[in-house]
């Protein structure tokens, strides 16, 4: 079995390409600014302006962080008449935070429950 049908077979091996994809995926993640913008999509779909505001970034910043999200596959952007609206690319990314922020919470409390009584 070769690589490529392994992975589509369930076997849970990548090849070294797959593993630089997902590499990537998780250094789109790896900035404060981007896990705080992909936050604002679980309201709903919104504008770099929106964005921006709502993050407290610059616009510049904003849309170079909406870049490497894009690029990365977390988010898709669409042009509704002059203005471009970003939206979440599935579930994926609000799994993939949510999931991780869990974790991190209850590491936390853990730690914090550890602490007191010391």
């Amino acid at each position: 079995m070769t690589r490529d049908t392994a992975e589509t077979s369930g076997d849970t091996t990548m090849s070294p390409e797959l593993m630089e994809k997902v590499a990537n995926r998780f250094r789109a993640l790896a900035d404060p600014n981007r896990l705080a913008l992909l936050q604002l999509f679980v309201e709903r779909d919104r504008s770099v302006n929106e964005l921006a505001e709502a993050a407290g970034l610059s616009l510049a910043n904003t849309s170079k962080h909406l870049a490497v999200l894009c690029a990365a596959g977390f988010i898709l952007r669409r042009k509704t008449g002059t203005r471009v609206i970003y939206t979440l690319n599935g579930v994926t990314p609000r799994v993939l935070c949510e999931l991780v922020c869990k974790d991190v919470r209850a590491q936390s409390e853990r730690d914090l429950a550890l602490a007191t009584r010391r």
